[in-house]
């Protein structure tokens, strides 16, 4: 594994994933783009959203996923996140059947039982993604979707940015990162039983230039990917 430090710029100090989505949630929606996740999800050409009876939402944080997934179609999504106070907001959307404090590497869901398992920027704050694979594995059912949006290992690279937040004394944290790249992905979910069906990258073109000027730098550069896996 590449460390992440050997790229960072910001040297921030770090905190841990709990500590840190709790102090970020209550702006955590003002600062994450669609262009990140969303506009990503909505290139797939599978699954089929509408097909979805019962979907996973591993580190479901705010609710965004789960209710783009609702509008989307899906009957039932259950979320899983480490942190309360993101959980709180997600509750209040009231897209999830169930929300409950976990491990997305060790959910506590039912095993088999889902059409969808789905996963939207967690997997820099994992020292292994290979649990995260094996647990979407232990939940989905025969047949079944995992589909996972990530923070791109190139854009982490060269921009030596890692995930963080402003508090509201004006001060920058970071939240523990970790680098992992494409290659990891495709071994940890093969290890574990997945097949990839599709993958998209997004890159930093004029819509992320209008939103940050300061990325102009950076422009052609990959942010984030989603993969289609089928179990």
């Amino acid at each position: 594994m590449i460390p992440f430090s050997d790229f960072d710029t910001r040297r921030y100090p770090t905190v841990d994933v709990a500590t840190g989505y709790g102090a970020w949630a209550k702006t955590y929606e003002g600062t994450v783009e669609d262009l990140m996740d969303i506009d990503l999800l909505e290139r797939l050409n599978g699954p089929e959203w509408a097909s979805v009876r019962r979907a996973a939402d591993l580190g479901c944080g705010t609710g965004r996923t789960g209710a783009w997934l609702r509008e989307k179609g899906a009957r039932s999504v259950d979320g899983v996140d480490l942190t309360p106070e993101m959980l709180a907001i997600a509750e209040e959307k009231g897209a999830h059947e169930s929300l409950r404090v976990g491990d997305a590497t060790d959910s506590g869901l039912e095993g088999g039982a889902y059409d969808l398992v789905i996963s939207s920027l967690i997997d820099e704050h994992l020292e292994d993604v290979g649990p995260l694979y094996a647990e979407a594995a232990r939940l989905a059912r025969p047949g079944g979707w995992l589909v996972m949006v990530t923070f791109h290992p190139q854009f982490m690279i060269t921009t030596g940015m890692p995930t963080h937040y402003t508090d509201a004394r004006g001060r920058s944290f970071t939240i523990a990162t970790h680098l992992h790249l494409v290659s990891d992905h495709v071994k940890a979910a093969v290890a574990a039983g997945w097949q990839l069906r599709e993958m998209h990258e997004g890159v930093v073109d004029d819509r992320w230039v209008e939103l940050k000027p300061k990325w102009a730098k950076f422009r052609s550069t990959p942010v984030s990917a989603v993969y289609a896996w089928q179990k």
